[in-house]
């Protein structure tokens, strides 16, 4: 059973993250390549700045909070990391969750759908790829760029996407199935250890 987690970075109030995670949410399930598809926001699961005393690679959790977050990203078999650009960069809270783990993020691929401002994020998805390779996490090279995500949103706050962009996600979530099958073998040798 093939698990996709759909990761909501921001935690601002009125923050435009929910609104499209739900779009990645409703074209991920349509799409049909993943048996569960579910949002995690990390608004909900709040995390404190890192507070465990040993290093994630220890896995020797002593918080309920990281033992929880460590039971989500471990069931997950490949992410969608839908993220603002802050200051050209991407945001602390999806940095600290990140920081959290250590063997439950390996061999997993993940889609970046970032958006912002003229740039659509693009920038911010850049420079998390060197932390995402460094836990052997697989970026895939398709993705998705929401630039002026507010222009996007209707008078309820819903997404209403260009058909650019469904076909970029639509691209991003089959590479995310083909990557997520390619990297089955090395998540299962991790099991063991």
């Amino acid at each position: 059973m093939a698990v996709l987690k759909i990761v909501i970075a921001s935690t601002r109030p009125g923050r435009v993250g929910l609104p499209v995670a739900q779009w990645v949410e409703q074209v991920a399930v349509a799409h049909g390549g993943f048996d569960r598809v579910e949002l995690v926001d990390l608004a909900e699961i709040n995390l404190p700045f890192m507070d465990e005393p040993n290093h994630p690679r220890l896995r020797q959790y002593t918080h309920q909070h990281t033992l929880d977050w460590s039971r989500t990203v471990d069931e997950a078999d490949a992410f969608v990391f839908v993220m603002p650009e802050y200051n050209f960069g991407f945001n602390a809270v999806l940095k600290n969750a990140i920081d959290y783990l250590h063997a439950e993020w390996q061999y997993k691929p993940v889609g970046l759908v970032s958006y912002g401002g003229v740039s659509g994020g693009v920038r911010a998805a850049q420079m998390i790829k060197q932390v995402l390779t460094t836990l052997k996490m697989t970026p895939v090279g398709e993705a998705v760029a929401i630039p002026f995500v507010h222009k996007l949103l209707d008078d309820a706050g819903t997404l209403v996407p260009t058909e650019p962009l469904t076909a970029s996600a639509d691209a991003m979530l089959g590479e995310l199935v083909r990557m997520s099958e390619a990297l089955r073998p090395l998540r299962g040798a991790l099991v063991g250890s």
